[in-house]
């Protein structure tokens, strides 16, 4: 008897034990092994190579247009025997647009860079404060007050613009650069965008451990929640700049000509009688140049920012 009070085992009851649990661990090679092939089985296929490639094309393929009838001349566009590789043309266009003294391309593109700049940067800071209330702080009302916000995105822009412009007349701002700036410093998009996120990425028990640690609410804010909010703050402020860099019917109507936005200076291009379209769509790409290099630069630190917060989820 051993100290456990069981028999030894004897030499063929230790051989049976022994191919058992090498049968055992074949089993479980082969189960990793089908695993293995489930798993690769998953990849992408041709097809969905494909599908990529032709949505890369249809993406491309107007910058590509805007590129040829830019860089040719004003019968490019009504030339049935157009060639698909770009002219020589596009330099002389893209001056001949910057020098235009209707357009006024140098202060029209300072107003849209710091315009959207200010904007972006406000939107995401209010957002975010917003967020982590409506979706971590309990407060009475919180719930109809969030629908209340998300229900005015409904509310098309069209039917507060006689009423805006009334007001900032008033004020005396029409034809400055804030009257584009003030009604666009919070969103009801990015607060709805904000509460979603956060409600996923920050757990409670993490808010309360925070809380019993001593933090205050606003060290909690600051700590836990501007770092879990950075992938969705870096998509909302990309969004956000991008759709007040396009922004054209606001601006058309509060800001004078000789001190617009650049899109609504691009506009001045088609308001003779006959229009070049080779200058228009060459005005089009140097206002996209700056987005381009927007997305070159920040493109990295918003993957990678998307990315990290993936894996913490």
């Amino acid at each position: 008897m051993t100290a456990l009070g069981t028999p030894p085992a004897s030499f063929a009851e230790e051989q049976a034990l022994e191919r058992m649990s090498r049968g055992g661990v074949a089993r479980f090679g082969r189960d990793q092994g089908q695993r293995t092939v489930r798993i690769r089985g998953n990849r992408a296929g041709l097809w969905t190579y494909l599908g990529l490639a032709a949505v890369l094309v249809g993406s491309l393929f107007p910058f590509y247009w805007s590129l040829l009838i830019g860089s040719g001349d004003a019968s490019t566009i009504n030339d049935p025997d157009m060639s698909w590789i770009p002219g020589g043309n596009f330099l002389s266009n893209a001056t001949t647009v910057v020098n235009d003294p209707a357009v006024n391309f140098w202060p029209a593109l300072w107003n849209s860079i710091v315009s959207s700049a200010l904007i972006a940067a406000s939107v995401v800071v209010t957002s975010t404060l917003a967020g982590w209330a409506f979706a971590k702080l309990r407060f009475p009302g919180s719930k109809p007050l969030l629908v209340f916000v998300v229900a005015t995105m409904a509310v098309p822009l069209q039917l507060g613009v006689v009423p805006l412009y009334i007001l900032f007349a008033d004020l005396g701002w029409t034809g400055t650069i804030g009257a584009i700036i003030v009604p666009m410093l919070t969103s009801a998009f990015g607060v709805f965008w904000m509460t979603q996120y956060l409600q996923q990425a920050v757990p409670d028990e993490l808010i309360e451990a925070a809380r019993v640690d001593g933090a205050s609410m606003i060290r909690t804010f600051w700590t836990v929640g501007v770092v879990a909010a950075r992938p969705a703050a870096a998509m909302l402020g990309l969004f956000t700049f991008v759709t007040a860099w396009n922004n054209f019917f606001w601006p058309f109507i509060v800001l004078d000509r000789s001190d617009p936005t650049l899109p609504v200076a691009l506009s001045l291009l088609q308001s003779n009688h006959f229009v070049d379209y080779s200058i228009v769509l060459a005005g089009v790409l140097l206002s996209t140049i700056p987005l381009l290099l927007l997305f070159v630069v920040a493109g990295k630190q918003l993957v990678s920012g998307i990315m990290q917060g993936a894996v913490k989820g």
